[in-house]
């Protein structure tokens, strides 16, 4: 029977387990394509599953089951979020991994325990004019005007980024969070987009808050939006990376995204959980 993942628990945070040493099934919880959903004990840990065909095709709804289960587990315990689409072939490949792997999500459980992510997306206005970018875009040019285009569009480059850092060093003197992660975008708008990950203690969540209405009103300039708390994606992602080698991803499904013409990269991309 194959497995579909979801994320990996604290096994004292689900009683049920106590008694059990077979997967127990998490009452009025369904997972992806409606299939119920399993507590999976595994020594300390435990694994929130599903059962899995592998030939049923996933889709964008089965994205909004994955992060919905892993929002409710991560109401009572401290969770590792698995990649979405990552499937176990069977039992043995399960816990072979779990167990291969065990050490490192303690760790990480213990990293993380307490905290939560809050995410931050703030709009700013392009410093250096899109009209102006279009205009000097090397197409088919050549000879001096064309290295000069590169020097201005190379200045502009350096503007950016420098405005992208200052706004985000600010963010990050204003709220203190424990860690962060940092990207920035240019959208075919002419706005720069900040997305900003906090990892915070979850007990500061209301506090955190409060700094986001103080600084949003402070900060006019700047378009602000806030979500959260959630589970700590961006910061279990860079703990975990290069782990689970008996999982497989199951068929990518297809997503509508918008290509920015440019990306101005402040932290090198974090990357998914395997």
């Amino acid at each position: 029977m194959a497995w579909y993942a979801y994320c990996i628990g604290e096994k004292l945070a689900f009683p049920e387990l106590a008694r059990h040493r077979k997967p127990v099934p998490m009452e009025s919880l369904a997972g992806v394509s409606g299939n119920q959903v399993f507590l999976y004990p595994a020594s300390d840990l435990a694994v929130i599953v599903s059962e899995h065909n592998p030939q049923e095709p996933l889709n964008q709804k089965s994205g909004v089951d994955h992060a919905r289960v892993i929002a409710d587990c991560f109401q009572h315990s401290t969770v590792l979020p698995f990649r979405f689409g990552t499937v176990f072939n069977d039992d043995e490949s399960l816990r072979k991994s779990i167990r291969s792997n065990q050490r490192q999500f303690q760790g990480n459980i213990d990293k993380l325990r307490g905290k939560t992510e809050m995410h931050l997306k703030i709009f700013v206005e392009d410093c250096c004019g899109r009209e102006i970018e279009h205009h000097l875009a090397p197409v088919e040019r050549v000879g001096r005007e064309y290295l000069t285009n590169l020097r201005e569009s190379a200045s502009r480059q350096r503007e950016r980024q420098t405005r992208a850092r200052a706004v985000s060093f600010q963010m990050h003197r204003l709220f203190m969070p424990l860690d962060e992660e940092v990207s920035c975008r240019l959208t075919e708008s002419g706005k720069m987009v900040l997305d900003i990950a906090h990892l915070i203690d979850r007990k500061h969540v209301e506090r955190y808050q409060n700094k986001f209405s103080s600084t949003s009103a402070i900060m006019r300039e700047c378009q602000m939006q806030v979500s959260g708390p959630w589970p700590p994606y961006h910061f279990v992602h860079r703990l975990t990376r290069g782990t689970h080698p008996h999982a497989h991803p199951a068929a990518a499904v297809p997503a509508k995204t918008v290509e920015a013409p440019e990306a101005i990269h402040i932290l090198e991309a974090v990357p998914a959980l395997a």
